[in-house]
């Protein structure tokens, strides 16, 4: 079967949105990520609502993005991938927020979910493509014949690292490491490539 690569975005092309938004608000709360918090609906309901009570547009978290940059090195090693295998991006960030580092990318295809504003332009709620989206995203895959090889460092990752052919962390927190000690861990993107390499070779 060919191979697909699935990607998570935040940490390990980009960095964590919404730990920019807390610098740039001075709120601490939202610092808190998918890194410290497993359960996904509770921290967006968390995050939403912390945004209602101080007021933040989605327009000031999107100007936030626009100062952002992606990783240092990702755009080289995306692109060092795409010449080894199809790679797509499967994230639980928003095409609100994403599509700037989409841009970056080179615009690979990405699955992502979508915001709901009211008239004031602060969210209001989010809409997922469908429950655990991340492994349905290989789940599909599967259906289609392809072996998947799945990298993340998140807690909202491992529904997709679980269900892959191999999995791969990048650059997780103690917690998941602890949490997952049966998955390979890449430090940078040279180890990463390293793992892709080995995890491809294997699917042969």
């Amino acid at each position: 079967m060919n191979t697909i690569l699935c990607f998570d975005m935040e940490g390990v092309f980009t960095p964590e949105i919404w730990k920019n938004v807390a610098l740039r608000t001075g709120i601490s709360e939202l610092q808190i990520t998918t890194r410290d918090e497993p359960d996904y609906d509770k921290l967006m309901r968390y995050r939403l609502e912390i945004l209602e009570k101080n007021g933040i547009e989605l327009s000031f978290i999107q100007s936030v993005i626009s100062s952002m940059d992606l990783l240092p090195g990702a755009g080289e090693f995306f692109s060092s991938i795409q010449e080894r295998a199809q790679a797509v991006v499967v994230t639980d960030s928003f095409i609100e927020f994403a599509e700037p580092f989409i841009v970056k990318l080179g615009r690979p295809l990405v699955f992502c979910h979508s915001l709901k504003c009211d008239e004031r332009g602060i969210i209001t709620d989010y809409i997922i493509r469908q429950p655990d989206p991340k492994r349905k995203v290989v789940e599909a895959l599967h259906s289609l014949r392809y072996s998947v090889i799945a990298v993340g460092d998140s807690y909202n990752d491992m529904g997709m690292i679980e269900e892959a052919d191999r999995g791969i962390l990048f650059s997780p927190p103690d917690n998941v490491i602890s949490d997952y000690p049966d998955y390979p861990v890449a430090r940078d993107y040279k180890e990463l490539t390293a793992e892709i390499e080995r995890a491809l070779a294997r699917e042969k």
